[in-house]
């Protein structure tokens, strides 16, 4: 054959068109209650007109490397007017007729949408690999060149998403065939030696932590039983990514990492940035240590001059240990990514997990806790057959009945393929889930979302639901704000509260950031600016982001408010989703990775903002997307967990657990404390499961592709000796969750320190994955609680008990003169109690 030139096409799927009908913006005008009112605003205020409107703004993806995703995000429009499925699953037998019809229709309609699946969905769909298989299949014999490879390179991509692995590795080795060994076809080359590297590391991970899960997988520093024991094709990825190193060392040497150029999401596989290969070498290099790591050869296997310092691989703090436990307990569900919620609800006491992922046939599953030490699948029970889908969930006791119902979000980085319905999952107290969606007024239209937020905006007692939705180019969808009308229903207000964002929302978080007695609202954009939403308690709300100078990061994904330093006001952080593998190999190499950071604003009292990022030691490159911060070692200060990753198979880097160091800054203790896990990681809860008064840390893993599966994560938490108490406030004028509350926790007596105040904000915690709403505090070394003060938001009335024993769960009724202590008992996870 002739020598060719072998051109780089890093191509998406090719588009299917999106003939799916443009749905109206609005929503159901539920029924009114008979107060005297504005639609939106408080009944202890008058309603003035906003000072402005809600006109839409183009969103700027701006973010070429994320764009491909993008791209692929618009391949598919679904049309949900199918055949009404069959039953799934019957509701609770108390719920009212119109209820269970509600839950069916719901039913009905995820089945539809499964079932359309495999022709239409850009990231689970198989139309795309079938189509290429077509096309390779009516290639002539003599057909050696370029476009044979293209073809074939292309297919590997799709064999590899499916999780076809060994089809995929054949097709990229008699691809590489193909190519003549010539100067001028070397990218392409490498462009196929990488992707097979990444095709056999997949396999490397399916073969020895997929398939036989244990405590040790696939988390960083691989040791113990997490070297592999089938070393076949991790030595088969280091041979391919060595190859690329070799090719591109030369050219790569010295450059100064791009920024641009786009990501082949099918394959996997960063394109060469510019003309110097810097960017695939960076990910050759990361990706060649870590499959040294796998087979037990790193540090000393690996070639010198394309060894990782071993500093790398260390944290930059001290932590015990903490062992991943869910094998264990059966918790480890095996599934692509989603949601994680951990709080009690079925009115034990005790806390439960639910899970969901964002397969259109991924089933919600619900883990009861049987104050043993174990768990108890009981998703049938629960009414919960059926409900497919939900990369992500929020808690909230929404109709003050006193249980926690869910909400699960749906159709998240789909674009206009993406306008699946939200679910509301309506709490009869035990443990057992009604969808009230279209009882409730929130499935009149449906818009691609993946983050919402439980607030009482208006100071009226109940919850009212921020719902972020995500415009693109292809379809605009306005974020939802639906006040809460009292009855069961909701009322979207968002247009006469200016709060319609038109962005391509990814995080929404309340909180009163200029503590005057109304909640604000905090939206983050990716590929945006983010918004600050000041609540004017009339109604409407006004984006002071531009003035307080938190627009940033540009290319943002969680975000949440939280008190990092105790001094009782509230800071700001917003994640970065900019980073990969690259720009950890350049980091650990002392060379530059132009990146956006994520960003810690702390707030200074007064509304004001200062960036403290690079103060507080965050400027590492990160990708983050489910998160949560709780406290690990029960000082009193929060740590927070990020889940890193993108979707495609080479972006292999580990979770991150910050500590933070007594409100001064944060140490990475990722290593140390065994939180590095290299699969990756969305829905993440910090709680007491064992109710021994320290935060275990759950997280559902997993990514989005059906060949990345993988299964869930729980680290049980050592201890640290330091003393705890655990709160559950109950509302009476204020809303039941008691969302919004602030406490504040006066303690002294610790050696060395004098009096000091520990502030918690009642809510789920990040954007992505729920805290119980039960508050467990780390006390450090004080044994009693001099002051405790709950302040209300419904009322502002500040609630005060002296001289509180530690060590012990309490359960406070707004208005109540005293406290009650919770009959809760500890046990071991993993055993029969003791």
């Amino acid at each position: 054959m002739t020598s060719a030139r072998f051109i780089l096409l890093m191509m998406p799927p090719r588009s299917r068109n999106d003939d799916t009908p443009r749905l109206r913006a609005g929503c159901r005008r539920g029924p009114r209650r008979s107060v005297p009112v504005d639609a939106v605003a408080s009944p202890r205020r008058a309603v003035d007109r906003p000072p402005h409107g809600g006109r839409m703004t183009r969103v700027p993806f701006i973010h070429v490397a994320r764009a491909a995703a993008l791209a692929v995000a618009a391949a598919a429009g679904l049309d949900l007017a199918g055949p009404v499925a069959a039953q799934l699953a019957r509701p609770s037998e108390a719920v009212s007729p119109a209820s269970a019809a509600g839950h069916q229709r719901m039913l009905a309609l995820l089945r539809t949408i499964a079932n359309q699946t495999p022709d239409t969905h850009p990231f689970l769909g198989d139309w795309r690999a079938r189509e290429l298989r077509e096309e390779l299949r009516g290639l002539p014999a003599t057909d050696t060149g370029p476009n044979r490879w293209r073809v074939m390179f292309q297919l590997s991509g799709e064999e590899l998403r499916l999780g076809n692995e060994a089809e995929a590795i054949r097709l990229l080795t008699d691809a590489l065939a193909l190519i003549p060994e010539t100067d001028e076809n070397r990218p392409g080359i490498d462009l196929t030696n990488y992707s097979l590297g990444v095709a056999y590391l997949r396999l490397a991970e399916t073969r020895n932590c997929a398939l036989h899960p244990h405590a040790e997988a696939c988390i960083l520093p691989l040791q113990g039983r997490g070297i592999h024991s089938d070393q076949t094709p991790s030595r088969q990825a280091i041979a391919a990514f060595t190859a690329v190193l070799r090719s591109t060392e030369n050219v790569a040497s010295g450059g100064v990492l791009s920024a641009a150029g786009a990501r082949n999401w099918g394959a996997g596989a960063p394109a060469p940035v510019g003309n110097d290969g810097t960017q695939q070498y960076l990910a050759a290099l990361w990706l060649l240590n870590v499959a040294y790591m796998t087979v037990g050869g790193y540090p000393d296997e690996v070639p010198e001059p394309y060894r990782l310092p071993p500093e790398t691989f260390r944290s930059t703090g001290t932590m015990p240990r903490f062992t991943n436990i869910a094998p264990t307990l059966g918790l480890d569900t095996f599934d692509m990514c989603g949601g994680a919620v951990a709080d009690d609800f079925d009115g034990d006491g005790h806390l439960d997990i639910v899970v969901s992922t964002w397969g259109t046939r991924g089933q919600m599953r619900y883990f009861r806790n049987n104050r043993n030490g174990t768990f108890t699948e009981r998703t049938a029970e629960a009414g919960l057959l059926g409900l497919y889908g939900g990369l992500n969930m929020v808690q909230a006791d929404y109709d003050n009945d006193g249980d926690v119902d869910l909400l699960v979000l749906r159709g998240a980085w789909l674009r206009a393929a993406g306008r699946h319905p939200n679910s509301l999952l309506r709490n009869d107290g035990k443990g057992t889930f009604t969808d009230v969606t279209f009882d409730a007024g929130l499935g009149e239209v449906h818009y691609p979302s993946h983050t919402a937020a439980w607030g009482d905006y208006d100071n009226d007692g109940d919850l009212d639901l921020y719902v972020g939705n995500e415009s693109s180019r292809t379809l605009v969808a306005p974020s939802q704000l639906f006040r809460n009308d009292g009855d069961g229903t909701f009322t979207d207000v968002a247009g006469p509260a200016t709060v319609m964002n038109y962005g391509y929302a990814k995080a929404a978080v309340w909180g009163d950031y200029d503590g005057d007695g109304l909640q604000d609202l905090y939206v983050s954009n990716f590929g945006g600016s983010n918004r600050l939403y000041r609540n004017t308690g009339r109604g409407f709300f006004i984006d002071e982001a531009p003035r307080l100078g938190v627009t940033g990061p540009t290319g943002s994904f969680p975000a949440w408010f939280w008190d990092v330093d105790n001094d009782g006001q509230l800071d700001l952080y917003v994640s970065a989703y900019t980073a990969d593998i690259e720009h950890l190999a350049a980091r650990a190499l002392g060379r530059p990775a132009p990146t956006e950071t994520s960003r810690l604003y702390r707030g200074m009292g007064g509304g004001r903002f200062q960036d403290v990022t690079g103060r507080y030691g965050l400027t590492a490159p990160t990708a983050a997307m489910g998160s949560n911060f709780g406290d690990l070692d029960n000082d009193g200060y929060p740590d927070f967990y990020l889940g890193t990753g993108y979707p495609p198979y080479h972006s292999v880097m580990p979770n991150v657990m910050y500590r933070n160091r007594e409100g001064r800054g944060f140490s990475d203790v990722t290593y140390a404390g065994g939180f590095g896990h290299l699969q990756k990681g969305h829905g993440v809860a910090f709680a007491d499961f064992d109710n021994d008064g320290d935060q275990d840390v759950f997280q559902q893993m997993g990514g989005a592709y059906p060949g990345d599966r993988f299964g869930n994560a729980l680290y049980e938490n050592p201890g640290f000796g330091n003393h705890w108490i655990t709160i559950r406030l109950e509302g009476v004028r204020s809303n039941r969750s008691a969302i919004g509350a602030r406490i504040r926790a006066v303690v002294a007596g610790e050696r060395g320190a004098g009096r000091r105040s520990i502030y918690r904000h009642v809510n789920s915690g990040g954007s992505f994955g729920g805290n119980p709403l039960r508050q467990t505090i780390g006390l450090g070394r004080a044994s009693r609680i001099e002051r405790l003060e709950i302040l209300w938001p419904a009322t502002g009335i500040t609630q005060t008990f002296n001289d509180v024993p530690a060590d012990r769960a309490i359960h406070i009724v707004e208005g109540e003169r005293a406290y009650s202590t919770l009959p809760l008992r500890s046990f071991t996870l993993g055993s029969q109690g003791r």
